[in-house]
Parts: structure tokens; sequence; C-alpha cells
């Protein structure tokens, strides 16, 4: 079975949150069209990213993302790569510098569309976002990329100093639900 293939299975057996539940139509539509992982498929495309969390469960990573200006999970385009949990991880990878991550679980943590605004170069568009939760360690040295201001551990119980991403405190709520269940 190809990975597009697991992934539209994937989306579409997906149980979440009910705000999440409204862009699984939307990813399927998506996932038709043979376009769907590159960059330049508009008005929209698949992305990967990675919501670090430490090994304790009490910090997740950040980077302050430089030309969105904000706090987020790493990650980033497909370019062409069907399986996106490797790109999720490839992003995570290129944009913190840590080396030894560990993919949770193959399965999805979470999904969003989000808008990204107009530049120059390109007109606004909606990324296609399927996250997955990645174990790091604190101790591993962080490098910051050019693609970032800053990377940083951040605790749960004070990311909302650092970001009002709704998508982002719905990942830390599922951390939460994860702990106390």
């Amino acid at each position: 079975m190809e990975e597009r293939d697991k992934l539209v299975i994937q989306i579409r057996d997906y149980q979440t949150l009910p705000e999440e539940t409204d862009f699984k139509e939307k990813f399927l539509e998506l996932l038709k069209h043979p376009d769907a992982f590159e960059r330049t498929h508009l008005p929209g495309h698949i992305t990967g990213s990675s919501f670090i969390i430490s090994e304790d469960f009490k910090q997740t990573l950040l980077v302050h993302h430089a030309k969105l200006n904000r706090w987020l999970q790493p990650g980033g385009h497909a370019d062409g790569d069907t399986n996106i949990s490797r790109v999720a991880m490839r992003e995570a990878n290129e944009e913190t510098g840590l080396k030894h991550l560990t993919l949770s679980s193959n399965e999805i943590f979470d999904i969003d569309i989000h808008p990204i605004p107009e530049r120059k170069d390109f007109r606004a568009h909606d990324h296609y976002d399927i996250r997955y939760l990645v174990i790091g360690s604190t101790e591993e040295k962080i490098i910051v990329s050019e693609e970032s201001h800053d990377v940083k551990w951040v605790l749960l119980s004070e990311l909302e100093k650092f970001t009002q991403e709704k998508s982002v405190l719905r990942m830390k709520e599922k951390i939460l639900l994860h702990i106390h269940s």
C-alpha cells in the first residue's frame, strides 16, 4: 500500500476533538489531488510537523518562526514526500538540531488547516498540517536554524506565555489528557 493511501486511511479513521473533525473532509478532498504534497499546489498543500515533548512530558520544544514571527512547533513542507511522519522528523531535526528524536507513534497526533499570509514571492495559501508526537531530550544541544529567531524548551504550564496559537494549545491539552488517563 502506498504512503498516500495509508494517510487517507489514517485521516478517515482519525478520532479526536470536534474542532479537528471539521478538517478531516478537507484533508481527504485535498489528498485526491496528485500534487497535494507539493508546496506549489494552491490554494493549499500537505505539511508535516512535530510536537516535541520532553521525556518527562513537562516541556515542549518550540521554534520562534522567522517569517511568521510566532512560537510554533517545528514543521514544514512535504516537497513531494508522501511519508509525512518522515517529513515531520526531518523538519524537527533541521529546525532544532536535535538528532535523538523518537516518534512516539506512527499515529497522527493532531491535524490543522491554517492560513499562511501572502509574501512578495508567493500568494496566500493554506497548510494542511499533520502533526506527530515526538519525544526529545532537554539535555541535547539545540541549534537555531536560519528559519527561526530562537528555539527553546517551554514548560507546558507556561505555554500560554509564549503562544496563543489555538492548535498549539490544543496539543498541550492532548498531552495533559494523556498524562491523566
